[in-house]
């Protein structure tokens, strides 16, 4: 087992704190029967929301890139013993959120660290269509299967504008 240590605190509590959220996405997407693919998708571009973000409110990139970013962040989404990835393919399933959250029978804290992902994401003016997304499937009533389809289907972006064509 290996220490490693690192200067920047904000990064390694966002880090620490969203990717729950990215992995309650991630658990509905195996609930719903998408493939690697479609889990792939939304952990490389959860990282994108949640570094965007971190950067904006002073965390350091490379954090996000680390063991405390996206290390963290790939075992919650795929561990079966995650609780977040649980909760999250029991509402793939057809579970509310309450009824995901019983069966878990521990904290999910990804359902309380999306509504403070959307706060900050609307505070500091980040788009986090997947933070906002899994609030929708959360508070809004909005069908798992809907968001994840609304997610895969939005518009073609550049992923890496600063390289060039």
């Amino acid at each position: 087992f290996r220490v490693y240590t690192t200067p920047d605190t904000l990064g390694v509590e966002l880090g620490g704190s969203l990717k729950n959220v990215i992995a309650l996405a991630a658990g509905t997407a195996d609930g719903l029967g998408y493939g690697d693919n479609t889990k792939a998708a939304l952990i490389t571009r959860g990282i994108a929301e949640i570094a965007r973000l971190g950067t904006k409110m002073g965390a350091h990139m490379e954090t996000f890139y680390g063991l405390s970013g996206m290390g963290d962040l790939i075992v919650t989404c795929a561990s079966v013993h995650s609780r977040n990835r649980k909760a999250g393919y029991l509402m793939g399933k057809g579970y509310t959120m309450q009824q995901a959250m019983n069966e878990v029978k521990m904290v999910v804290e990804g359902v309380y660290s999306a509504k403070a992902a959307k706060s900050l994401a609307e505070k500091y003016d980040v788009e986090m269509p997947i933070i906002m997304e899994v609030n929708k499937v959360l508070f809004e009533d909005k069908s798992a299967a809907d968001a994840v389809r609304d997610l895969m289907v939005r518009d073609k972006k550049v992923e890496t504008p600063m390289l060039p064509w």
